[in-house]
């Protein structure tokens, strides 16, 4: 483990402020680095109040506000990205009226799903808090009134996820459990299904082998990274001298407010999806 520094190898990049409540986040870290790898990227995970899908939205505005606006200001932030559905859902006005700095949120990627559904039979897998937000069901109507949603909360997936990565097996038997609703006989067409929580990447292997049927599986990875990109524009226009001469490579680095489990073999998954090494810090 390291201690915080803000020292960057090329402070003239920008500087991008991943953050969620545990491991789910890196998935969107992950698309973040693959389209825009100039800049300095630091991932936040407050694991110490995980899981953010089962607290109040009262006690995640209130938290999630005071902990972005400490980590804004240590890792001088240019743009934050909220990789978490119900972290967004809950805090995203609160945060842009508090921060003067872009904020991005993620939400449940209905639309493109709806969009390229053949069968208009849409699985949504998602936290028990985002399923039963009034702002999951407003999408469904906007973006897909023409299909038929089956929804599914989990919250056993998301701990799934963070002990995969903390060198856990994920067992079919438990996953089958977990998706049984989908597999259910009038479900048959179901050709898509929307990964709404930023860990539910983490386990698509597993998800793809238990739901051979499924032809289509969309997050919001994408399209936040191409969102990142365009807010990031500006600022690389204004740094463009500075950066020409500075050849040194971003810095790459994981913050916790809490130990991590098994934070060695982390560091390990995240080198085989990235070419640069990555720092542990616990705040």
């Amino acid at each position: 483990m390291q201690s915080f520094t803000q020292d960057y190898s090329n402070p003239n990049l920008p500087n991008v402020l991943v953050f969620d409540s545990g491991v789910g986040g890196l998935t969107i870290t992950r698309e973040i680095v693959a389209l825009t790898p100039n800049c300095n990227i630091t991932f936040a995970a407050d694991n110490a109040y995980f899981p953010y899908g089962t607290k109040s939205e009262q006690d995640l505005v209130a938290r999630i506000c005071h902990v972005l606006q400490h980590l804004v200001q240590i890792t001088a932030a240019d743009l934050v990205i909220i990789a978490c559905n119900s972290a967004s859902t809950a805090a995203l006005p609160a945060l842009r009226d508090q921060l003067a700095i872009p904020v991005v949120g993620v939400v449940p990627a209905i639309k493109p799903a709806a969009a390229i559904s053949a069968s208009k039979t849409i699985g949504l897998l998602a936290t028990p808090g985002t399923v039963a937000r009034d702002y999951t069901d407003d999408l469904i109507k906007q973006f897909a009134p023409d299909c038929h949603v089956i929804k599914i909360g989990s919250r056993r997936l998301v701990d799934m996820a963070e002990a995969k990565l903390a060198g856990g097996t994920v067992h079919a038997d438990e996953l089958a459990n977990e998706l049984e609703r989908f597999a259910q006989p009038d479900h048959k067409t179901m050709d898509t299904v929307v990964l709404a929580c930023t860990h539910f990447p983490l386990l698509q292997p597993e998800l793809s082998q238990c739901l051979p049927g499924v032809a289509h599986w969309i997050d919001s990875g994408n399209a936040i990274a191409r969102r990142a990109e365009s807010l990031l524009l500006p600022i690389y226009q204004n740094k463009r001298h500075s950066i020409a001469t500075n050849s040194s490579a971003p810095t790459y680095r994981c913050l916790f407010t809490q130990e991590p489990r098994n934070p060695m073999f982390l560091i390990e998954y995240l080198s085989s999806w990235f070419t640069k090494n990555w720092s542990v810090v616990i705040l």
